[in-house]
């Protein structure tokens, strides 16, 4: 009963965040529209007056909102993977290796750990993104050129990374973006974004073009 009532929690808090990555992107999508102010863009205009082409007090609660989802979001992430690890370990000890027997209730916390783990696995096109699927993006792409790099492989604005090539989250992100462009210009760097809530799978090769930078896009980090 353990493990089913865990795998039900679990299973609870992944819907919930669900419905937070879809408020999430709804709000992104609209902050980031053509002509937008964008995620941090200024409310204000040249000459330090207020923007009249966007409703101000809208912006701001919208911007307000998603960083109260992101802190929601970053708890409820962590909620899970503990819950994950302990149905796992049920799993790993439930059973005494010379008893050939699995009681009902041992029985019971395997199942829910294997039915978490497929869960966990169903938006993934390989085992090793595991690890990612419970892990919050740590950029958003907030700038792309048309015609660049970026915008031809396919990513888009408003696109959260999750991993780009071998930098996940941690210290000095922009600098480790950056450098890890430039050690792959020409060559495939597979990235993890989510994108309205599912994580996709993208192959950006950094490479030279008539705009500025190797990919043409701007990465905001969260």
């Amino acid at each position: 009963m353990v493990g089913a009532n865990l795998k039900s929690e679990t299973m609870k808090l992944m819907d919930k965040r669900s419905a937070m990555e879809a408020e999430m992107n709804a709000i992104i999508e609209q902050l980031c529209q053509p002509g937008g102010p964008g995620l941090s863009g200024n409310l204000v205009d040249s000459k330090g007056f207020p923007r009249a082409d966007i409703d101000i007090p809208v912006v701001r609660a919208q911007r307000h909102r998603l960083a109260e989802l992101k802190n929601d979001h970053q708890e409820i992430t962590e909620k899970i993977d503990v819950n994950i690890q302990v149905l796992h370990s049920a799993k790993l000890t439930s059973t005494p290796k010379d008893s050939g027997v699995e009681t009902n209730q041992n029985a019971s916390v395997a199942g829910a750990s294997a039915s978490l783990q497929n869960l966990v696995l169903r938006d993934s096109s390989s085992a090793n993104d595991v690890d990612m699927i419970s892990s919050m993006p740590f950029a958003m792409v907030d700038e792309i050129a048309d015609a660049s790099p970026a915008a031809e492989d396919g990513l888009q604005l408003g696109d959260q990374i999750v991993k780009f090539g071998n930098v996940k989250a941690g210290d000095s992100l922009l600098q480790r973006l950056a450098s890890e462009a430039q050690a792959n210009q020409g060559h495939p760097v597979p990235v993890i974004i989510m994108r309205q809530g599912a994580l996709l799978n993208l192959s950006l090769t950094p490479r030279t073009w008539q705009g500025r930078g190797l990919l043409g896009c701007h990465f905001r980090i969260m």
